[in-house]
């Protein structure tokens, strides 16, 4: 792994960050435009609004120059590579999101060919309105590029994520033992009022995408995948939602399913469940981008347990570049657990879903 050389790096930066004696840092849920991905598709126009706004507007979401500068901060620090928002199921039809899903990968990983020190690995992005050929771009992706798992998002255009036609790709998951990166999805199209066409105040992202985790994986849980599917391997963005903070609720509150419910059966479906509710949802992964949310990752970690923590920073989102990272180890570094426990947040639970030695 890389030793601090970079021009950028000093002494006095790594004392001020206080990441002179920390291990090693596998930074798993980040985002990165490749070049051509960047060029044929943001910069095209065909991320539209919103989000497409976004991300046509952050500093080091493609250039490399811009992103080694703020990674060479942190020392011995590397990123699992992801693509950014927006879905390409939201951008292209069914015939033409596999081609961005082909080039998007591709990119992903000349990237981590290129700049094995920096870029330990990436998730494949899929066509997910097209199951057919999100399939055979796992296959692609997994066997011919070294992908180490794939990404999906909260809802498919609005489809869930239990719906029947997506089964195949959680037992793809399941029968190869990859990981799955689960990204929310939501834009200001969806109104927080039934009266109203919009959502307001950006209220769609800072609410709307941790209730989109939140609903995606209780759908998960109780569409009954992780009793077909214990092994399943699912790491969800920005510590689980809602989930930590809910527990009573998720736990106690579904303990009593069918209750509050008059024209579906859902005592039936709760007793026929090898477990309570809230078990299910321990089986999830959480990372730790909260953006600084010290309680926020105390609860998830509470919550999740550290077996189930992993380090990262949704860079490069941040107002000012490297914030996200800084503000995310100051968080880590103030949790009462031991040098151990924080490795393995760091660094010890993404090699092992990550398969590395």
């Amino acid at each position: 792994m890389r030793v601090l050389a970079s021009n950028y790096y000093t002494a006095k930066t790594a004392q001020a960050f206080d990441i002179i004696a920390l291990p090693m840092k596998i930074d798993l849920f980040n985002h990165f435009f490749p070049p051509r991905y960047a060029r044929d598709v943001i910069e095209a126009g065909l991320a539209g609004k919103d989000m497409g706004k976004r991300v046509r507007n952050v500093p080091t979401i493609a250039d490399l120059d811009a992103r080694f500068r703020v990674m060479d901060e942190f020392g011995e620090y590397c990123q699992f590579l992801t693509l950014p928002a927006p879905p390409m199921e939201t951008m292209a039809p069914p015939d033409k999101s596999p081609e961005f899903a082909r080039i998007a990968n591709d990119g992903l990983a000349e990237l981590v060919a290129k700049y094995p020190d920096r870029f330990i690995g990436f998730a494949a992005s899929l066509p997910m309105n097209n199951v057919d050929a999100s399939l055979k771009e796992i296959d692609r992706a997994v066997s011919q590029l070294g992908a180490r798992g794939f990404q999906i998002y909260t809802n498919v255009a609005g489809k869930p994520l239990d719906a029947p036609e997506f089964a195949p790709l959680f037992e793809e998951a399941a029968r190869r033992d990859l990981a799955i990166w689960m990204h929310p999805a939501r834009g200001a199209d969806f109104p927080d009022y039934k009266t109203e066409a919009k959502s307001k105040y950006e209220i769609w992202w800072t609410f709307g995408w941790p209730y989109e985790t939140s609903a995606a994986m209780s759908r998960i849980v109780f569409s009954g995948m992780f009793d077909r599917f214990p092994n399943l391997k699912i790491v969800t963005h920005h510590m689980g939602g809602m989930i930590p903070y809910f527990e009573g609720r998720v736990g106690y509150g579904w303990d009593v399913l069918g209750s509050r419910t008059s024209d579906e059966d859902y005592v039936s479906l709760r007793q026929s469940m090898k477990k309570r509710p809230v078990d299910y949802f321990r089986n999830f992964y959480a990372d730790t981008a909260l953006f600084g949310g010290q309680a926020a990752t105390k609860c998830g970690l509470d919550f999740f347990g550290v077996d189930h923590a992993v380090f990262a920073s949704d860079v490069p989102f941040e107002p000012k570049p490297g914030l996200f990272i800084r503000e995310t180890i100051r968080c880590i570094e103030g949790l009462d657990i031991t040098a151990a426990e924080k490795e393995q947040i760091y660094s010890g639970n993404a090699r092992r879903l990550l398969k590395l030695t």
